[in-house]
């Protein structure tokens, strides 16, 4: 099993820019692919970006490609979110995710879970 504990949320501009961090312990990071989800009040839970065991490849829904990038430090056994040109939709409930399957976008996929981190986008 592995746990997630993410951080690094809180409220900014529009335009600003957060990073945040998960960090994963209690089995081998390099086995998971990770990935980042986000759920805003009254809508479902969507994919934001994911990346390889690796970090060779990565995925970006369309709605934050040029804005976010994920990465992966092995050494830290962290995974990152830089989220720049923040806009009000990006606002809500930030998750990191790890799976033992290959690249993909759903949630259902993933088998562990962090606690969720808010992120507040002020227009």
């Amino acid at each position: 099993q592995v746990q997630l504990v993410e951080s690094g949320g809180g409220l900014v501009q529009a335009g600003g820019s957060l990073r945040l961090s998960c960090a994963a312990s209690g089995s081998t990071f390099s086995n998971y692919v990770m990935g980042w989800f986000r759920q805003a009040p009254g809508k479902d839970r969507e994919v934001v970006a994911g990346i390889s065991r690796a970090g060779s490849r990565s995925s970006y829904a369309d709605s934050v490609k040029g804005r976010f990038t994920i990465s992966r430090d092995s050494a830290r056994n962290t995974v990152y979110l830089q989220m720049n040109s923040l806009k009000p939709e990006d606002t809500a409930d930030y998750y990191c995710a790890a799976s033992v399957t290959s690249l993909c976008a759903n949630p259902t996929l993933y088998n562990y879970w962090g606690q969720g981190t808010q992120v507040t986008v002020s227009s």
